[in-house]
This record gives structure tokens, sequence and C-alpha cells, in this order.
């Protein structure tokens, strides 16, 4: 499994995306090279002086899947329930499905002609366990956090030991073409 994992490194966060003192700060990113295709995400974690960098590749994957694994993995990494969480995200997608309610309408209607319901079903396992907010941030934009999120997606993307990422194999299998 390539994934990265580095605890206590100091790196200066803009100060107009910092956390409040009982805030836990988690980044994310996805990316997929032709999409489908190559994929990785990148999280960042931070909370105080505490910091945790959280990366993973697959071999074939969409970008969408990518950027809600990389919440997932973030949220994952909590340790404490009920933890209030701010989430900064370059996905509309994600971020939307969540702020705008679409994510509970199309959980009521289980999620029927929705992708990805293997990922928003084990989203939402781990959302209910804290106070989660998402903010929207706009993607290569300078956001040193949200930059080497996209870093880490690209790296873990470009190894040779590449997961398999089956939910996305199982969805693309189960489609209709005609």
């Amino acid at each position: 499994m390539a994934e990265i994992q580095l605890v206590m490194k100091t790196t200066p966060i803009q100060e107009s995306y910092c956390q409040m003192s009982n805030e836990i700060t988690i980044y994310t990113d996805g990316t997929a090279g032709s999409n489908p295709g190559r994929g990785g995400y990148g999280v960042v974690l931070i909370y105080g002086k505490h910091r945790l960098e959280k990366s993973g590749g697959f071999r074939l994957t969409t970008n969408n899947r990518m950027e809600l694994m990389a919440v997932i993995v973030g949220l994952e990494a909590l340790k404490i329930p009920e933890s209030k969480v701010v989430i900064y995200t370059d996905s509309k997608y994600v971020a939307d499905a969540v702020e705008k309610g679409w994510l509970f309408k199309w959980e009521a209607k289980a999620f029927k002609n929705k992708k990805n319901p293997d990922l928003w079903l084990r989203f939402l396992k781990v959302y209910r366990r804290h106070n989660v907010r998402f903010v929207w941030i706009k993607g290569h934009s300078n956001i040193a956090e949200n930059e080497r999120c996209d870093r880490l997606a690209a790296e873990a993307c470009s190894t040779m030991e590449l997961m398999e990422d089956s939910g996305y194999i199982t969805d693309s299998e189960n489609s209709v073409l005609f």
C-alpha cells in the first residue's frame, strides 16, 4: 500500500486558513490522470502543533472518487469521537453534496442512479461520528496546505505499488451501456 505518514512536521500555514484552537483542520485533494485512470489522494490534518499527512494511489479510478476518498481517509484518522472538524476541499462535488444537503437526499433514495455509493456510505459512517463542516477553496490558488495535498496525491498515483479501487471496478462493471 503506497501510503505516506508524517507526524509532527511543522510547515507554515497561511493565517487566513488556520484552524481555531479547538478545531481539527483537514485539507484534502484527489486526482485521476485520464479520468478514469491512475488516481491518488492527499490529506493534511492539523491540530495545534500536530500534523499528519496521508496519501494513497489506485490503478484505475476517477477524480471524484479520489476527492471523496481523501475526505474519508482524513476523517477515519481521527481518534476522538465528536471532534470539531473543518475540511478544506477544492471539490465542489464533495463540499456541495454535504453542505447543500444533496447527499442526505441521495441516501434517502438508496443512492439510486448516483455514482460512488460505496464511498458515500463509508463517508456517512465516519462523518456522523464528528461535527464536520466543509469549506470549498479554489484549487491551485496558492493555499500551501491544498498545494501539499495536490503533490501528495500526484506522488501517490505515480508509484508502482497502486491499490485496486474495487468500488470503481464494481460500479463500472454494473453500468448499463445501452
